[in-house]
């Protein structure tokens, strides 16, 4: 009965969630946070370059142009299909590297401080998870022989 039920809904939800539009606009949902911080670091290199010097990343503007080259680059590698999986991976190590470095909870006192980067520190992990996930998709359909660019 359960399986029946599940097998009704997945059949008038696959040509909705399956569609190239709906698969695009997940990809830009997923990227969204790197496209307005890369967007946002661009427009404002000054602020991008003291940032990463607050964070102890030394020299701050060439490491700020790489952040930003590497965000905006890897978005628009996963949005437009163009070796969507070497962006998606980039982001992910990216997105994993740059939690470590600026949500250390763990040396926050107990409190709502703490408890606020915690909850931030995850939400970014579970970014990066989305990341790896749309590198294996993209990784296990070039093994099955797909070559679906979109």
């Amino acid at each position: 009965m359960l399986l029946k039920m599940e097998a009704k809904l997945a059949g008038a939800c696959t040509p909705v969630f399956t569609s190239h539009p709906a698969r695009w606009l997940g990809l830009l949902a997923l990227c969204s946070p790197h496209i307005i911080t890369g967007v946002n670091r661009l427009l404002d290199f000054t602020a991008a370059a003291r940032e990463m010097e607050g964070y102890g990343l030394l020299p701050g503007r060439p490491i700020a142009a790489v952040v930003i080259l590497l965000q905006l680059s890897a978005v628009a590698m996963i949005v437009s299909g163009f070796c969507r999986w070497i962006g998606a991976l980039a982001l992910c190590i990216f997105t994993v590297m740059a939690t470590f470095i600026a949500l250390r909870f763990w040396e926050i006192p107990f409190g709502a401080e703490r408890f606020a980067a915690m909850n931030l520190f995850f939400e970014h992990m579970g970014l990066a998870g989305g990341f790896l996930l749309v590198a294996w998709y993209d990784l296990h359909k070039w093994r099955r022989g797909g070559r679906d660019w979109s």
